[in-house]
């Protein structure tokens, strides 16, 4: 593989990080505080609503970016073998988190999700989103030591 492209490739991946995780960060740290404090239900609800749909489709094309460049350079620098090793533990790290999100946001979002949302708002609205809010906080916490881990080991970090 040519150096200059493998560049691009890992570039584009991190970009697509950036993207997804900044905003997932966006959303969990701003976004949702902020609909937390609106009052009227019927308003909050349009608002979360307006603001899932706008930010699923680039969740959505980030983490295909990522997954496509990720599995790109594991093939082009026949990294598959670093998977055996528990040094490498932030391979598996970044690949369940990738699986979980894309799990979410093809399947789950779609096909439950939403159904799952209007009913349990109608029953305690308030209550569901507290729990969408502590949701969006374990997600973004798990992603960003997630991110810290494959920093540290991708440039030559050891954990144990």
């Amino acid at each position: 593989m040519d150096v200059d492209e493998i560049l691009i490739v890992r570039a584009l991946h991190v970009l697509g990080v950036v993207l997804w995780i900044g905003g997932v960060a966006m959303e969990t740290t701003v976004l949702l505080p902020v609909m937390r404090r609106v009052r009227d239900h019927e308003e909050r609800q349009r608002w979360f609503k307006a603001i899932e749909r706008s930010f699923s489709w680039q969740a959505r094309f980030t983490t295909l970016l990522v997954g496509v460049t990720g599995f790109y350079m594991l093939f082009a620098l026949d990294g598959w073998g670093r998977f055996a090793r528990i040094d490498q533990f932030w391979l598996h790290a970044m690949v369940m988190l990738w699986a979980v999100f894309t799990l979410v946001l093809f399947v789950l979002e779609p096909l439950v999700l939403h159904r799952w949302f209007e009913r349990r708002v109608a029953i305690d609205h308030d209550g569901t989103f507290t729990l969408i809010y502590r949701l969006h906080w374990v997600l973004l916490i798990v992603s960003l030591l997630v991110i810290v881990a494959g920093i540290i080991g991708a440039h030559g970090g050891r954990f144990f």
